[in-house]
Protein backbone atom coordinates (compact mmCIF):
# COMPACT_ATOMS: atom_id res chain seq x y z
CA UNK A 1 0.00 0.00 0.00
CA UNK A 2 2.54 2.51 0.54
CA UNK A 3 4.61 1.76 -2.49
CA UNK A 4 1.54 2.48 -3.94
CA UNK A 5 0.30 5.50 -2.26
CA UNK A 6 4.46 6.83 -3.15
CA UNK A 7 4.34 6.40 -6.94
CA UNK A 8 0.98 7.86 -6.90
CA UNK A 9 2.45 10.56 -4.92
CA UNK A 10 5.11 10.79 -7.85
CA UNK A 11 2.69 11.17 -10.92
CA UNK A 12 0.73 13.91 -9.27
CA UNK A 13 3.93 15.92 -8.52
CA UNK A 14 5.32 15.51 -11.84
CA UNK A 15 1.86 17.03 -12.93
CA UNK A 16 1.78 19.27 -10.96
CA UNK A 17 5.42 20.92 -12.30
CA UNK A 18 4.11 20.37 -15.63
CA UNK A 19 0.96 22.35 -14.78
CA UNK A 20 3.02 24.63 -13.15
CA UNK A 21 5.77 25.10 -15.76
CA UNK A 22 2.99 25.70 -18.67
CA UNK A 23 1.72 28.87 -16.80
CA UNK A 24 2.71 32.38 -17.31
CA UNK A 25 3.54 34.57 -14.54
CA UNK A 26 2.62 37.44 -16.23
CA UNK A 27 -0.67 35.86 -17.80
CA UNK A 28 0.46 34.87 -21.09
CA UNK A 29 1.86 31.29 -21.17
CA UNK A 30 -0.69 28.69 -22.81
CA UNK A 31 -3.59 31.53 -22.73
CA UNK A 32 -1.85 33.55 -24.73
CA UNK A 33 -1.25 30.87 -27.32
CA UNK A 34 -5.16 30.20 -27.51
CA UNK A 35 -5.63 33.82 -27.81
CA UNK A 36 -7.53 33.88 -30.91
CA UNK A 37 -11.33 34.66 -30.82
CA UNK A 38 -12.90 31.20 -32.56
CA UNK A 39 -11.13 29.06 -30.20
CA UNK A 40 -13.27 26.23 -27.99
CA UNK A 41 -11.63 27.40 -24.94
CA UNK A 42 -10.86 31.09 -24.83
CA UNK A 43 -8.06 33.02 -22.94
CA UNK A 44 -9.97 32.96 -19.86
CA UNK A 45 -11.02 29.40 -19.86
CA UNK A 46 -7.46 28.07 -20.25
CA UNK A 47 -6.45 29.92 -16.75
CA UNK A 48 -9.42 29.01 -14.91
CA UNK A 49 -8.65 25.51 -16.01
CA UNK A 50 -4.43 25.44 -15.34
CA UNK A 51 -5.57 27.38 -11.80
CA UNK A 52 -7.81 24.58 -10.71
CA UNK A 53 -5.64 21.69 -12.01
CA UNK A 54 -2.89 23.49 -9.98
CA UNK A 55 -5.18 23.74 -6.84
CA UNK A 56 -6.50 20.08 -7.40
CA UNK A 57 -3.12 19.08 -8.04
CA UNK A 58 -1.92 20.34 -4.57
CA UNK A 59 -4.78 19.48 -2.70
CA UNK A 60 -3.95 15.41 -4.48
CA UNK A 61 -0.45 15.87 -3.16
CA UNK A 62 -1.19 17.13 0.26
CA UNK A 63 -4.12 14.27 0.82
CA UNK A 64 -1.54 11.69 -0.55
CA UNK A 65 1.07 12.67 1.78
CA UNK A 66 -1.13 12.21 4.70
CA UNK A 67 -2.06 8.99 3.54
CA UNK A 68 1.31 7.98 2.77
CA UNK A 69 2.61 8.77 6.17
CA UNK A 70 -0.24 6.54 7.78
CA UNK A 71 0.91 3.51 5.27
CA UNK A 72 4.45 3.36 6.53
CA UNK A 73 5.24 -0.13 7.36
CA UNK A 74 6.27 -0.07 11.20
CA UNK A 75 7.55 -2.63 13.73
CA UNK A 76 4.47 -3.66 16.37
CA UNK A 77 5.27 -5.09 19.65
CA UNK A 78 3.99 -8.35 17.98
CA UNK A 79 5.82 -7.98 15.26
CA UNK A 80 8.98 -7.93 17.64
CA UNK A 81 7.76 -10.77 19.89
CA UNK A 82 7.63 -13.54 16.52
CA UNK A 83 11.47 -11.63 15.60
CA UNK A 84 12.87 -12.61 18.82
CA UNK A 85 11.37 -15.80 19.54
CA UNK A 86 12.38 -16.88 16.12
CA UNK A 87 16.21 -15.54 17.10
CA UNK A 88 18.34 -17.60 19.00
CA UNK A 89 19.23 -15.64 22.41
CA UNK A 90 23.09 -14.69 22.72
CA UNK A 91 24.52 -17.41 25.54
CA UNK A 92 27.65 -16.32 26.93
CA UNK A 93 30.32 -18.51 27.07
CA UNK A 94 30.73 -20.26 30.80
CA UNK A 95 33.52 -19.07 32.54
CA UNK A 96 36.65 -21.04 33.25
CA UNK A 97 37.58 -21.53 36.69
CA UNK A 98 40.66 -19.09 38.14
CA UNK A 99 43.07 -20.86 40.50
CA UNK A 100 43.73 -18.36 42.55
CA UNK A 101 47.23 -20.28 43.60
CA UNK A 102 49.99 -18.08 41.97
CA UNK A 103 51.78 -20.14 38.83
CA UNK A 104 54.27 -22.35 39.68
CA UNK A 105 57.89 -21.88 38.55
CA UNK A 106 59.34 -24.26 36.10
CA UNK A 107 62.38 -26.02 37.56
CA UNK A 108 65.74 -25.07 36.45
CA UNK A 109 65.03 -21.33 36.29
Amino acid sequence: MYVFLTVLLMIVCILCILIVLVQNPKGGGLSSAFGQGNQVMGVRKTTDFLEKATWGLAIAILVLSLFASFAIPRKTMENQDKQQSVQPTEQTAPETPTNDEPPASVPGQ
